[in-house]
């Protein structure tokens, strides 16, 4: 199994990183992404990877701290972008949730990191919330990306949109929960090739550790789920999950 997207450097992961990954190896998970939020974490993030094999790293500014994408921001994130543990631009995007910057700011964050990841010829780890139809259509306009939406959060009807745009689509922890059936309608729908699962972790454990903090480990809830959903062999889909990161994250992310 992989974990596509977690926060591995996250502050409640400061004293036991180690147990966490160890506890992960033995669960089957061989190949960790952890995305980046700023400059800084994105530096953490390729320092972590440097002393654990089987982690890899998105480097980016997430909308949430948008006002720092800035020149210096752009010419660390190309440098940190040459280390071969780097497969992604990530985590970047829009959130209209009202928690991140100015819509306008966060555009701008946004665009300079799509040009980015082209300039690099790297893919993009998409946060979306309450913004697609915006994300979309700033997509639309940079042919040639490639990517995955992260924790995808919206429906079926939504789905053929992004599809068209070549993403990948992953999953959270949050398809377990009671309340999230537009989500498990939309894992069912998803082409087998364009599939990831994740755990966003530490946020969003799944139902079977709600209220605990999350961790690489409960990634194979998810992988679970969305068997169910897909009336697949876990094994299967595990398989295809692993084949689908490599097919999108290229030779740096291994085999």
């Amino acid at each position: 199994m992989i974990d596509a997207h977690a926060h591995l450097t996250d502050r409640r992961f400061a004293g036991d990183i180690a147990d966490v990954l160890e506890r992960a190896r033995k669960a089957g998970i061989d190949r960790i992404l952890t995305a980046a939020e700023d400059v800084a974490s994105s530096d953490e993030a390729v320092a972590l990877a440097a002393r654990h094999a089987d982690v890899r790293v998105a480097v980016g500014v997430h909308p949430h701290r948008a006002e720092s994408w800035n020149a210096t921001a752009l010419s660390r994130m190309r440098d940190l972008a040459r280390d071969p543990r780097v497969v992604a631009i990530g985590e970047i995007g829009m959130d209209f949730s009202g928690r991140s910057s100015a819509p306008r700011v966060q555009e701008a964050a946004f665009r300079g990191q799509l040009a980015l990841a082209s300039l690099v010829e790297l893919p993009v780890v998409i946060h979306v919330r309450d913004a697609g139809e915006r994300v979309r259509a700033i997509l639309g306009e940079a042919p040639g990306v490639r990517g995955m939406v992260h924790c995808y959060s919206e429906g079926v009807d939504e789905l053929p949109a992004w599809l068209a745009l070549g993403v990948h689509i992953s999953f959270a922890g949050t398809i377990t929960y009671p309340g999230s059936d537009a989500q498990r309608a939309a894992a069912r729908r998803v082409p087998a090739d364009r599939l990831l699962a994740e755990t966003d972790a530490p946020y969003l454990a799944p139902q079977n550790a709600r209220g605990r903090r999350n961790e690489p480990l409960y990634v194979a809830a998810t992988h679970a789920a969305l068997a169910r959903e897909r009336g697949a062999e876990i094994g299967d889909l595990a398989g295809q999950i692993a084949r689908n990161a490599r097919d999108l994250f290229g030779e740096r992310w291994g085999t």
